[in-house]
């Protein structure tokens, strides 16, 4: 992997006006980090992969918030029939937690050329294998858990194409995400306990410059 460009932005998200309708509607964890070989750039005249990618980032993480707030946490603390699992799949009345929401998403917008970008939630900490980072993603996930105010943004080539790639601190947003980690199985001994605030891991966004 060869670096081209290396850039970082402090403050929050930008929000402005696309020139299409950009609809997403995505929520969950992980999803593939392999940028589809066909897509084409979504960035429109005189908006920027960098505008482009924040936009994206705020719908994902506006979507995420909503489900694991006013979903998963509303319904544990109602002791409702219905409850998050992580074997939703295999279960009767049981509905995807947070992070795998988000990765069933991700995993559609890879599937489609027509999207233009791809991505996933990574961490430095993974329960599931899927969501261990490589490559810029560890360089990316290292730089925001130092500055967790910031983004990360960097040029970089796999399989001799160009990406604009963006990670995004993925911070705990709701009791049902610190929780499941800090209760789950697969921590090892090394990984931190987690409570509200802090950075679980990463949003990582690829577009494609070619």
């Amino acid at each position: 992997m060869c670096v081209t460009t290396l850039f970082h932005r402090s403050g929050s998200v930008i929000a402005f006006a696309l020139g299409t309708t950009l609809a997403i509607s995505t929520i969950g964890c992980g999803g593939a980090s392999t940028p589809p070989a066909e897509a084409s750039p979504p960035v429109a005249a005189g908006i920027s992969p960098q505008k482009f990618s924040d936009a994206v980032h705020a719908v994902m993480m506006a979507d995420r918030t909503v489900y694991a707030k006013h979903v998963v946490t509303r319904l544990k603390k109602q002791n409702a029939p219905v409850k998050p699992s992580e074997y939703w799949q295999d279960e009767d009345h049981t509905i995807p937690l947070p992070a795998q929401m988000f990765r069933l998403g991700a995993e559609l917008v890879s599937d489609n050329p027509a999207a233009g970008f791809t991505y996933a939630l990574k961490s430095q900490w993974p329960l599931n294998p899927q969501n261990q980072a490589e490559g810029t993603e560890i360089e990316g996930l290292k730089f925001i858990a130092e500055n967790p105010t910031e983004n990360f943004y960097k040029e970089e080539l796999i399989g001799g194409s160009k990406y604009f790639t963006a990670v995004y601190a993925d911070k705990a947003v709701a009791a049902a995400c610190w929780e499941c980690h800090n209760e789950h199985a697969s921590k090892r001994a090394d990984y931190p306990t987690f409570k509200e605030g802090d950075v679980m891991g990463g949003v990582v966004i690829r577009i494609p410059l070619d």
